[in-house]
């Protein structure tokens, strides 16, 4: 079963996403941020505090499918924290292929861990990018127009979808349709 939990920044994503588990004594805490500068190392700390002490930490910041499918039959849930940066680590290791060849790499990627989802219960934060401003450069729309590519597919293939505003769930998507 898949849910995903979507937002703005600072939304209250990660949060709920860590309640929708907080019922699981087996929960993987599947990490894809990389600390590369100590604003971001701050901000992993904060996430690592927030959680609870028992949960499993993995981090990896590629190979989500391979790490789901690894834990998926002994854990209760899987939080993959988060599918945003995923996609931006995934651009940057293909940093020097085609736009086609990062989109094609991208949506098999997506389709990969989607199923791999199936073995288990997995909650993917990620965020909403497309409800900002234009960004400046192509790089920055080529990204946010594949994420935005890639949230659908999710979405789409999702169990439960939640949109976080404010701290505040939403529920736009539940087993048997739409809300």
């Amino acid at each position: 079963m898949l849910s995903l939990v979507i937002g703005g920044a600072r939304s209250g994503k990660s949060r709920y996403a860590q309640s929708l588990c907080s019922a699981g004594n087996r929960v993987v805490y599947l990490a894809t941020a990389r600390a590369e500068d100590p604003e971001m190392s701050a901000r992993i700390e904060r996430h690592r505090a927030a959680r609870p002490a028992h949960w499993l930490t993995v981090e990896e910041p590629l190979e989500i499918s391979s790490a789901v499918e690894h834990h998926a039959a002994v854990s209760d849930y899987i939080l993959v924290d988060c599918l945003t940066l995923w996609l931006s680590n995934l651009c940057w290791q293909q940093r020097d292929a085609a736009p086609e060849a990062v989109e094609n790499y991208a949506f098999r990627e997506i389709a990969r861990f989607i199923a791999s989802s199936a073995a288990g219960h997995v909650v993917a934060v990620t965020n909403e990018v497309g409800s900002g401003i234009v960004p400046e450069t192509p790089l920055g729309r080529f990204f946010r127009d594949l994420h935005g590519l890639i949230n659908q597919e999710a979405a789409r293939s999702a169990d439960w979808v939640y949109h976080m505003v404010a701290g505040i769930a939403v529920t736009i998507k539940q087993p048997g349709g739409a809300r």
